[in-house]
């Protein structure tokens, strides 16, 4: 790790040695904290324990406190994660709800617990590029179904208020929660608050460092699409999405240029770290349906989450902190999905 960090320093720029150092600590602290979206949300949908969900709520008040702000101070060195409200987001929200659970993993899950040895997510990584490059390539379709332009509730209510609101709906979303539960399990795990602010931190230091919200699901489809492009599968010209003068600029360019693709690596490192020199847990065996159902999962994770405009964190913790209405979408579309996803769990006996 600290060989790729002197070489990103030397060979390529200072600012992506920092961004691998910051991803080296989201993925140390998911993975010491366990800090689990999917697993938060399954606990409160099937034990009825709010903790997790609860860690997660302080984790956006934390960033979206930190990121308003230095939105509005910065408007053109800084961006927000904005996605279109779209039929391509409720559908790609929905679908990536329940693959989620089934896979065990969103997209920052799938990466630190790759980076942890655990089978399933091992193999569920590369499908998961795979997804969100053919998402990618077909985006365009499914906007064309019906989209909106894009809506930044700092642009149009100026930082103070664009928190103010995004507070009132964490503290809301906070209070049906508990009232749901009934408070039948304890509301806070130290560890996991812990790990809130922690990833809160980290994720403001990558938005100052990057200029742009930390996300993982355009270094996935990047990579795929960069293997696709030198095996001439396709034509990057000739595709909506990998035409535009920004994708196409990435694409041609070093992998190692590209922000998200630096911190995703990072985050594979760091949960890599937190594993080394401890004793590997016993993976529970799987048997072939379970590892057909897993893998099928995985990949449709990534095709959804390119249509959604992002994962756990692209769309919700970078949208709903930046002040993406699209990330206030996502949210309950893929709760939903969800709630889906735990009943194939069991049915699969997963």
């Amino acid at each position: 790790m600290a060989a790729f960090c002197l070489f990103l320093a030397w060979s390529v720029a200072l600012r992506q040695a920092l961004l691998f150092l910051v991803g080296i600590g989201l993925g140390a602290v998911l993975a010491g904290a366990r800090f689990g979206f999917t697993t938060g949300w399954r606990r409160l949908i099937e034990q009825r324990d709010p903790s997790g969900v609860l860690a997660q709520l302080v984790l956006l008040a934390i960033a979206a406190a930190v990121s308003m702000p230095l939105l509005a101070a910065y408007p053109t060195d800084l961006g927000a994660a904005l996605g279109p409200p779209s039929i391509s987001l409720i559908v790609g929200a929905f679908v990536f709800g329940a693959c989620m659970q089934v896979a065990d993993g969103c997209g920052s899950g799938t990466l630190y617990k790759a980076g942890l040895g655990i089978p399933l997510n091992m193999a569920i990584l590369p499908l998961f590029a795979i997804g969100s490059f053919l998402g990618s390539a077909t985006l365009d379709r499914w906007l064309a179904l019906g989209a909106l332009p894009p809506y930044g509730l700092v642009t149009h209510f100026g930082a103070p208020a664009a928190l103010l609101l995004t507070l009132a709906g964490l503290a809301l979303v906070g209070f049906g929660v508990v009232r749901w539960t009934g408070r039948a399990a304890p509301l806070w795990n130290r560890k996991l608050l812990w790990g809130a602010v922690l990833l809160a931190a980290l994720a403001a230091l990558n938005l100052v460092i990057a200029g742009q919200p930390w996300g993982i699901v355009y270094g996935f489809g990047l990579w795929a699409a960069k293997l696709a492009s030198a095996a001439h599968l396709f034509d990057p010209s000739a595709n909506a999405f990998w035409s535009e003068p920004v994708n196409a600029a990435t694409l041609a360019q070093s992998v190692f240029l590209d922000v998200t693709s630096i911190t995703n690596i990072g985050i594979l490192a760091g949960a890599l770290w937190i594993a080394a020199g401890k004793p590997a847990a016993a993976a529970q065996p799987m048997n072939g349906t379970q590892w057909a159902v897993g893998l099928i999962a995985g990949l449709l994770l990534g095709y959804s989450s390119r249509l959604a405009f992002g994962c756990n964190i692209g769309a919700m913790v970078s949208g709903i902190s930046t002040g993406s209405l699209h990330g206030w979408i996502w949210v309950p579309m893929a709760f939903l999905g969800s709630l889906i996803g735990v009943r194939v769990r069991r049915r699969y006996a997963f």
